[in-house]
């Protein structure tokens, strides 16, 4: 059987938004779409991490899909077509890696990042962009918490506002370990101040992450289906005793929480 080809794909989203398609696909917009395309990025990091390349497959595909449909709405208005989105991008990574489709040379990676962060601000005085801009406009404020947090210091990681070393940033988190403690032991408690500290030291571990070359999403995504697995084995060894966790004490909770791990390292040796 031939494989379905881009075109392929282009036309059925088409024919579906188009009279006598699909009436679900003729409604959606823009906006309606936007809660599915944040789904599916992160179905997509979900198979990455489980590994699966036939989930992977299927999940990029959705997410393609999602970038078909929101030309083909714009195209019905003759505001911009799937085409155009091509050409900006291609046209964009082509300008944004002269190191390698022109003369200029980039030693490294981190070179190539400055170099980067440069060119984005050359084009914007090329489009006459008069405003003075932040380099970290970039960075939409609309993504989960970690994730802008992570990408905030990235950026400015790349013109060196940036801690040495992890050694020197683990410093710094045991300094706001300390104030969040001294805000909870205050005579009159602050929640307005504590939350700050508490703001301030995640934003603190993920840059540790960061400086580990840790994805700090992926691993307290790793964590949390750690936390799963225990909780879940929790549930498991009570309800073979007729018991629910409501049922039990916090210690007997642990015990199985503990023997869950030690289940977990038997089985990696």
């Amino acid at each position: 059987m031939t494989k379905s080809s881009f075109e392929d794909l282009k036309g059925l989203i088409h024919t579906l938004r188009s009279p006598g398609g699909c009436p679900w696909d003729r409604e959606q917009t823009h906006t309606s779409l936007k809660p599915m395309l944040l789904e599916e990025a992160y179905e997509v990091i979900e198979a990455i991490d489980e590994g699966d390349d036939q989930e992977l497959i299927g999940e990029l595909g959705d997410l393609l899909i999602q970038v078909i449909f929101h030309s083909e709405i714009a195209s019905e208005t003759g505001r911009f077509s799937i085409e155009d989105v091509i050409d900006r991008v291609h046209k964009k990574m082509v300008r944004r890696h002269p190191h390698v489709f022109g003369d200029e040379k980039a030693e490294d990676s981190a070179e190539v990042l400055k170099n980067w962060e440069a060119i984005k601000a050359a084009e914007k005085r090329a489009a006459g962009v008069e405003k003075r801009s932040s380099m970290l406009d970039s960075v939409s404020k609309a993504m989960p918490s970690l994730m802008e947090a992570f990408q905030l210091t990235t950026r400015a990681a790349r013109v060196h506002f940036d801690w040495p070393s992890p050694e020197e940033c683990l410093e710094k988190l045991s300094e706001e370990f300390q104030e969040l403690k001294t805000e909870i032991a205050a005579t009159e408690p602050n929640e307005q101040a504590i939350a700050e500290e508490v703001g301030d030291l995640l934003f603190v571990a993920v840059n540790i992450a960061r400086l580990l070359k840790v994805d700090p999403e992926s691993a307290l995504k790793q964590a949390n289906r750690k936390f799963r697995r225990r909780f879940a084995h929790i549930e498991e060894s009570l309800a073979a005793k007729g018991k629910s966790p409501e049922e039990s004490t916090l210690n007997e909770m642990e015990s199985y929480w503990q023997e869950a791990k030690k289940l977990e390292k038997q089985a990696t040796q």
